[in-house]
């Protein structure tokens, strides 16, 4: 289906804090429950510190299986459109995001691993040049984070398309590698997005434990220039934090960003170089056993789309 290309409506809404987004979601819901006992944006290295609507509902089915992604791959070099239209290929229902295009970038991509010249030619990033793509880190028994955003944005997709949004993703293992990170940004701009969330998992030191999603920092040189969407991205981030929190039990991360949940960064070209309101978010460390427990469970990873979901209508709903 052809997207919306016409401006996204005016948002007046400003931007909440973690605690903000928190508190709003604890006042439709029964408590908000404490966490349980690679890069672009890949793994993370440890750094100090640099709401709303309530969550849909879960789909009827909540162990879905991993999917099994494409067996035909696009020839070697060659590279398909971003898969857009509705997943059931039926039309959308009509819903409070009728008129709303939500990308969702699924981080990495498994063939990457098969394509390191392809993904290590260098890219302008707007304020230097970084390698096109990375493979993603992994668990310790092998369940890649290219596995994991795939799924998690599946999930995320048919929750949205229930409520009337127009979704695109970037890929859907419908190419052999990439896309690379200045095209996964140009795919947002291209959509006009109202919201982007590019889905990753961490790969960071044991004990490192819990969520994060990272905000594009004020940056302009070359082609990068993100001054219009520094603020919307922090209303976008701290909407999903809060929601992920009250959705999935996991705590905010305790490595990255002050245990509030949100870090800003400089450095990721898919932020450096969006148009549009735009954020990542590292699920949980797939090298902590712990957390790698939850991001391998089916049930949980229904519950972490449910929490980017619902974070994601309460910021398109202002």
């Amino acid at each position: 289906m052809p997207y919306d290309d016409s401006p996204p409506p005016a948002r007046r809404a400003r931007p909440l804090s973690l605690a903000a987004a928190l508190a709003a979601v604890c006042l439709t819901a029964a408590g908000c429950g404490g966490g349980p006992d690679a890069d672009e944006a890949g793994a993370a290295s440890p750094r100090p510190g640099a709401g709303g609507a309530s969550s849909p509902a879960a789909t009827p089915t909540d162990e879905q299986p991993e999917p099994s992604g494409s067996t035909d791959a696009t020839p070697s070099g060659s590279a398909s459109g971003p898969s857009s239209g509705p997943a059931s290929g039926k039309p959308l229902p009509r819903g409070p995001l009728t008129g709303r295009t939500v990308v969702i970038d699924p981080g990495h991509n498994p063939g990457n691993r098969d394509h390191t010249r392809e993904i290590n030619q260098q890219v302008d990033i707007g304020t230097g040049r970084k390698e096109c793509d990375t493979t993603g880190t992994s668990t310790n028994d092998g369940y890649a984070e290219a596995r994991f955003t795939l799924d998690v944005s599946h999930r995320l997709r048919t929750l949205l398309e229930a409520e009337g949004a127009r979704v695109r993703l970037t890929h859907d293992e419908d190419r052999p590698f990439g896309p690379c990170i200045d095209e996964r940004a140009r795919i947002g701009n291209e959509a006009k997005a109202d919201a982007v969330v590019s889905v990753h998992a961490d790969g960071s030191a044991v004990g490192n434990r819990g969520f994060h999603v990272i905000l594009p920092a004020g940056v302009k040189g070359g082609g990068a220039d993100t001054s219009k969407i520094v603020k919307s991205s922090a209303d976008l981030g701290a909407r999903i934090a809060g929601h992920f929190v009250r959705t999935t039990g996991s705590a905010p991360s305790n490595y990255v960003g002050g245990n509030t949940g949100l870090d800003t960064r400089n450095d990721l070209g898919g932020l450096n170089l969006s148009t549009v309101p735009k954020v990542f978010i590292e699920c949980g460390n797939m090298r902590d056993p712990k957390d790698a427990a939850l991001l391998t469970s089916a049930s949980w990873r229904q519950k972490a789309a449910q929490g980017l979901a619902g974070g994601i209508i309460s910021y398109l709903k202002g």
